[in-house]
């Protein structure tokens, strides 16, 4: 059974980048054809998935988002990471990963929570001096 569990500073500074680590466990990272996703929920608002590496290490990214964010991942530690450069307190939210078996870019809503067959528990961040 595959788990997967964020990482990462609760608390960034504006301007600031903001970094964490989704471990995962139970699977490989590079198995076909499962795609690794970060996706966050501001308070009182919905889903925005940022983006994702798949298993042969292509990235992909929200238009919205592409120009701050960078998706890697470690394959020695089976483990994918995300970086939000020039955080503002709007970007203070939980942020998941998840784990999906088909390209999220291929969907017309990358947030329907039934496109990922496994999550994170979620972890807070907030952006503030």
């Amino acid at each position: 059974q595959v788990q997967l569990q964020e990482s990462g500073p609760g608390l960034v500074k504006p301007s600031q980048t903001l970094s964490l680590t989704c471990s995962v466990s139970g699977g490989s990272i590079t198995r076909t054809y499962y795609y690794w996703s970060w996706i966050r929920q501001p308070p009182g608002k919905g889903l925005e998935w940022m983006g994702a590496i798949a298993y042969s290490g292509s990235t992909y990214y929200s238009p919205f988002l592409k120009s701050r964010t960078s998706i890697a991942r470690d394959t020695s530690k089976n483990q994918f990471t995300l970086q939000l450069s020039s955080v503002t307190p709007e970007d203070t939210a939980v942020y998941y990963c998840a784990r999906s078996g088909v390209n999220p870019t291929l969907v017309r809503d990358t947030t329907t929570r039934g496109l990922y067959d496994t999550w994170g528990q979620g972890t807070q961040v907030t952006v503030s001096s």
